[in-house]
């Protein structure tokens, strides 16, 4: 199973090889991220990212409610 967390992107930049690569909060910290599968995010917007690159754009209430679920789930398993 593969899993997509949620980020907001921070910064976007184009790197030497010309692929558009961004900088992505994900609970306060920040990764580089390939971008090439969402080149129309910008910064503020919220973007799921597997394995490196962001796969798709989201709102950012679904995002919360991403997140909110995650931490619910990851709480479930340790007690």
């Amino acid at each position: 199973m593969c899993l997509g967390i949620p980020g907001k992107v921070t910064s976007v930049q184009d790197n030497p090889m010309g692929l558009k690569m961004g900088t992505v909060e994900f609970g306060g910290v920040a990764r580089e991220v390939c971008l090439a599968y969402t080149p129309e995010a910008r910064p503020g917007d919220w973007v799921i990212v597997h394995a490196g690159f962001a796969i798709s754009l989201l709102d950012e209430e679904e995002a919360r409610l991403t997140l909110q679920t995650l931490a619910e789930l990851a709480a479930s398993e340790e007690g």
